[in-house]
Order: C-alpha cells, then sequence, then structure tokens
C-alpha cells in the first residue's frame, strides 16, 4: 500500500454531490449557452461552429483550447454532419476529457518520505485555506503533516496558517513574520524529516513583485529543501482562484516561468461560473489539475477526478 493511494479511489457519491452543487453556476451557463447554439441547427456547418466558438471562449474554456476542440469536431463531423443536442454534447465530453487526460501523468512518488510540497500562487487566491485543507485531507487518510509558514511577508499571513494546523491539528514550523523564507522551509523539512512526517506543506510568498525576483526566491526556497531531502520540493502546486477566468491565465504564466510548476489547484469553483478555466490552463500550460475547490468547508476541497468534472459539467 503505498502512502497516496487514495488518490486512486473513485469519487464518493457524497463528493459527487458536493460536485454537482458546486459546479451549478458554470454548468447552467456553459449548458444554456450550448443550447442556444444548437437551437434550429440540424447539420454542424460554419455557422454553428462559430457560435461553439464562441461559447467555449465566453466560458473562459481560452482561445488555444478552444480552437483544439473546435477542430477535433471538425474531424470528428467530416462526414456525417447530422447534430443533435444529444450528439454534440457527447462528443464534446469526450473531447475535453481527452484534452485533460493528456495533461495527467504520475505527481505523487510514494515512495518518498517525507514528501514535500511547496505551494505557490499570488495573494487572494485560497492558498494558505487550501494547505489547511490539504493537510486535513491527508490527516484524515492516516498520515503524518508538517506545514511550513514560509510566506512571512504577508500581514497575517503566520497567523492565519498557524489557525489551519491547530484547527485540523498537524504540526507547524514558523519563524514569525519578517524573517527568511528559505530559512523556515529549510526548518520545516528538517523537523519532518527528523519526526517521520509522511507530508511537508510549505506556504511561500504570493506577491506578484518582479519576475527575477520571484524567480530567485523561489529557487532559493527549493534549493534548500533539498539539502534537507533529496529531489525536495517534489510537487510544486500552483494555486489559483477559478473565478478570475482570463486573470488565472496571467498568473499561470507569471508562475510557470518562475518555476516549474507540476500541479495545480483551482479554487472557488462555487461561486463562479468561470469553471471553464480548468480545461484551459491544464491544456495550455500541459499542467494536470489535482484540487479543485468546491464549497468553504474544510471538507469541500476534491482530488480532481477528470471524467466526474466533464459528467457534472454536462449533467
Amino acid at each position: 500500500m503505498g502512502l497516496f493511494d487514495f488518490f486512486k479511489k473513485a469519487p464518493s457519491e457524497e463528493q459527487k454531490e458536493k460536485l454537482d452543487s458546486g459546479l451549478e453556476k458554470t454548468r447552467s451557463s456553459f449548458v444554456n449557452k450550448i443550447s442556444k447554439a444548437v437551437v434550429g441547427k440540424s447539420r454542424i456547418d460554419d455557422d454553428f461552429l462559430d457560435d461553439l466558438e464562441e461559447v467555449l471562449i465566453s466560458s473562459d474554456v481560452g482561445v488555444d483550447t478552444t480552437v483544439r476542440i473546435i477542430e477535433r469536431i471538425e474531424a470528428r463531423v467530416s462526414k456525417d454532419k447530422y447534430l443533435s443536442e444529444k450528439e454534440l454534447n457527447s462528443m464534446l465530453k469526450e473531447e475535453i476529457i481527452g484534452l485533460l487526460a493528456e495533461s495527467e501523468k504520475s505527481i505523487t512518488n510514494a515512495d518518498i518520505k517525507p514528501y514535500v510540497i511547496m505551494v505557490v500562487g499570488v495573494n487572494g487566491v485560497g492558498k494558505t485555506t487550501t494547505i489547511g485543507k490539504m493537510a486535513n485531507m491527508f490527516k484524515g487518510q492516516g498520515l503524518n503533516v508538517v506545514l511550513g509558514a514560509a510566506d512571512t511577508f504577508r500581514a497575517a499571513a503566520v497567523d492565519q496558517i498557524k489557525i489551519w494546523s491547530e484547527r485540523v491539528g498537524v504540526d507547524l514550523v514558523s519563524k514569525g513574520m519578517n524573517t527568511d523564507p528559505a530559512a523556515v522551509a529549510f526548518e520545516a523539512v528538517k523537523y519532518g524529516r527528523e519526526n517521520n512526517a509522511d507530508v511537508v506543506i510549505v506556504d511561500t510568498a504570493g506577491r506578484l513583485h518582479n519576475k527575477v525576483n520571484l524567480m530567485n526566491e523561489l529557487s532559493k526556497i527549493k534549493r534548500v529543501m533539498d539539502k534537507q531531502v533529496d529531489g525536495a520540493p517534489h510537487e510544486v502546486l500552483l494555486v489559483l482562484d477559478a473565478s478570475t477566468g482570463q486573470n488565472a491565465f496571467e498568473q499561470a504564466k507569471h508562475f510557470t516561468a518562475a518555476t516549474e510548476v507540476t500541479a495545480l489547484a483551482l479554487t472557488k469553483l462555487d461561486g463562479t461560473a468561470k469553471g471553464g478555466v480548468v480545461l484551459g490552463i491544464s491544456d495550455q500550460f500541459s499542467i494536470p489539475v489535482k484540487y479543485i475547490g468546491v464549497g468553504e468547508q474544510v471538507n469541500d476541497l476534491q482530488v480532481f477526478d477528470t471524467t466526474s468534472f466533464v459528467d457534472s459539467l454536462f449533467s
């Protein structure tokens, strides 16, 4: 049995219901737009494809990903151009699942202990809250978790992650505000190694200062963690606020240029109709979505399941 075998489990019925509820705004907008595009059409022609392109782009799927989807649908209907809404939905589901599957890869090595996760993202996206929910998820699976408070510049950031550590019941390594983030990361990984932790999650500063400074800071944090555990961090998780739509794309560009992001967490899906951004960001940056936030409660962070997500989007 591996440390992270629970990632392989299918979502429970309760999780599916929560996902359906969380995607209600996105689903309502997305499906309604598709239905309007289909009304009065019996064949897939250029006019319809133009309408479908507009639907996808306005749903924050992104231009590049929209073009890929349109091209795939064109190829599939090059011979038989008969159209029904059911057939179109089926084709779209299959193509979207295919796109997301291309970004999927194994991102959890259960042979590494402690498994070190460095979390990045701008202020306000729910980064620290996501860390707390991740810690709760891991602890619920019987894993020993340590948090590192390396976002030492934002007012109250250290206090916030301390509250989460106490709420979840996991250890926290902190040196307080205005201290060297790399030193905190170093001590957190060291503490995790010495105390038989399964997972160490390190928070980092979320300021969008210039790219060179950001790159240097994140590189330094990565180097010092590697001195304690070979290959650390084993995962760099970028947290994005799905409700910001296209702004999330810009944040992804910035952080993927500054460091090697290996996984994504999309928060606040329950409060937005812009859930299509999940598709575009995963596809355009070839980075797998690992977690999605579908509510404010501690258990409302879900492991991303491609099929369940797309099924819910079209249900």
